[in-house]
């Protein structure tokens, strides 16, 4: 079956070229594009940008990246100094002083300085129904511009991930003064004025937007003028686009740009580059320890042991994400935990299932005391991928006597379902660098997130709870590494989740465009590091 959908898409992109070459000359041998333009690039999209108000989380992040900046960035390398040069940490971990660059100005001509910070962190503090999930929002205490290029900022708590959160690609960054509609950005904006290297000149909704070159931008200019994002909300469309030379670059995690096939299929070309990122998130099963069958943590070992993550990885992913042993990659900061492997063993799981009381019947599931060892997974029905490998999972579990329902829902139901705790097994998936693992953890004590709901069963959720509230504040390296340790293990032993591959964004381009590389976040695409070879 693999190898016929290979051959499918194999036949697709091969359709795809002959089409292409028959648009592409008239009259003999003429090609009809122009002369590319070593000046502007051409991205395509699934999704329209949207709002990019950078304060609220409507718009596409790899826009609001190269429009609106922060005050540090998230770099492989750690914190690095972006708006603030650098900064001071007081003693008792309260109080974070930042030393502004001075001659920023917006791309409406306003200068940027420490009232303009406050402005800007104020509007996003004050919006906290939007903006709860983030923890730093909450813990802010006090804003105050000391002076024309200092901002200081005070914490209720110590919290050891404020520069890492003031560093995401939202809520954290500036927007001109002048954008703001009645001294705030919660009911939107009234321009896209930021100080980063791109600023927005054209959109038509759902159609394309354009970005052009920031004149005034304080830091290395970008060598791509003009970038224009085409909207493509069919995969087979951006196909034939590609290989027409209309777009440049897709790029993009969770099949959401390309799917696996086709990327594979691509890679193997010699027309086009393609390279793949690091881990950069894990996609893992959540199973729910309030539900009848999955409390059991017998019952949840036993899934564990009855799931093939390798046929998952290569027979559906193509191999573009590795198989997980654990929740987190251990190239996550703190997830470096020694933790026992479970192998995949169909003899493993019926001895677990046989333990936990449930015995095989002639129909070839299991029973116990007259009800069926059924249980349903949801999935979101926008991502086909899901029901793939939920369908995978549904054959593993049946080869050991469990019945798996699979039910898709529209995004908004799905979500819906979540905060409810209605469900055996739902999806998980991590936010990714730089929010893992910070940011995912501190999620996990949140009710409208489904990690909540299926933890609450465990017999040690308060216990797990206050440590990682605990976490947040702690200022010793030592100290957290062994919290984080504490927090792996326990998630671990208990079954919890099911991982199953750690994923990665991947990029596809044309053999010209040159410096196409990966930021630490999975939701921005440096932009302005591309060029083209002349």
């Amino acid at each position: 079956m693999k190898n016929k959908k290979s051959y499918s898409i194999f036949l697709l992109i091969l359709t795809v070229i002959l089409l292409s070459a028959c648009f592409d000359k008239k009259d003999g041998n003429v090609p009809t594009s122009k002369a590319k333009s070593t000046n502007d690039l051409v991205f395509a999209s699934t999704k329209d940008i949207r709002d990019i108000n950078p304060h609220l989380y409507t718009g596409e992040m790899p826009a609001q990246n190269i429009v609106f900046e922060s005050l540090v960035i998230n770099t492989d390398e750690g914190i690095k100094p972006a708006l603030a040069e650098n900064w001071d940490i007081s003693e008792d971990g309260l109080t974070y002083t930042f030393y502004l660059r001075q001659g920023v100005v917006f791309t409406d001509g306003e200068p940027f300085n420490a009232e303009v910070v406050k402005m800007n962190v104020d509007a996003v503090v004050e919006n906290i129904e939007k903006n709860a999930w983030l923890n730093l929002v909450a813990e802010i205490q006090e804003t105050k511009a000391v002076d024309r290029y200092t901002f200081q900022l005070t914490l209720k708590n110590p919290y050891y991930p404020t520069l890492e959160e003031l560093g995401l690609t939202r809520p954290f960054r500036f927007i001109s003064p002048k954008s703001f509609i009645a001294g705030t950005t919660a009911n939107g904006v009234s321009s896209y004025a930021g100080t980063g290297p791109y600023v927005l000149t054209e959109h038509k909704k759902n159609q394309y937007a354009v970005f052009t070159e920031n004149d005034n931008y304080w830091g290395d200019k970008p060598k791509i003028k003009s970038i224009k994002w085409k909207v493509m909300p069919d995969h087979q469309t951006i196909l034939l686009a590609l290989e027409k030379g209309e777009i440049d670059l897709l790029f993009g995690s969770d099949g959401d740009m390309v799917d696996n096939d086709s990327f594979k299929a691509l890679s193997e070309q010699d027309k086009y580059s393609t390279a793949v990122s690091r881990p950069v998130g894990s996609r893992a099963i959540v199973l729910n320890s309030q539900k009848p069958i999955t409390k059991d943590p017998i019952v949840r070992e036993a899934f564990q042991s009855a799931i093939n993550k390798q046929m998952i990885a290569e027979g559906i992913l193509n191999g573009a994400e590795q198989v997980a042993d654990t929740l987190l990659a251990p190239s996550v900061p703190y997830a470096d935990v020694n933790l026992l492997k479970q192998e995949y063993s169909e003899d493993r799981a019926n001895e677990l299932l046989a333990k936990a009381g449930w015995e095989i019947d002639k129909d070839g599931y299991r029973y116990k005391d007259g009800k069926k060892l059924e249980i349903t997974i949801y999935y979101n029905s926008d991502n086909a991928q899901e029901r793939t490998i939920s369908e995978s999972m549904q054959n593993d579990l049946k080869q050991v006597g469990a019945s798996l329902k699979i039910i898709g829902e529209e995004k908004q139901a799905y979500f819906d379902r979540q905060k409810t705790g209605d469900f055996d097994l739902m999806y998980s998936l991590s936010w990714g660098l730089p929010y893992d693992p910070q940011t995912y953890v501190s999620s996990w004590r949140v009710p409208s997130h489904a990690d909540y709901q299926a933890q609450v069963g465990l017999e040690k959720k308060e216990w797990l709870d206050q440590v990682i509230t605990d976490l947040m504040s702690e200022q010793s390296e030592d100290n957290r590494k062994q919290m984080y340790k504490d927090i792996l293990t326990y998630i671990h032993s208990e079954n919890i989740y099911i991982p199953l591959t750690y994923s990665v964004t991947k990029a596809v381009h044309t053999k010209a465009l040159k410096g196409v590389d990966f930021n630490v976040s999975q939701y921005e695409i440096p932009f302005e590091k591309m060029y083209f070879e002349e």
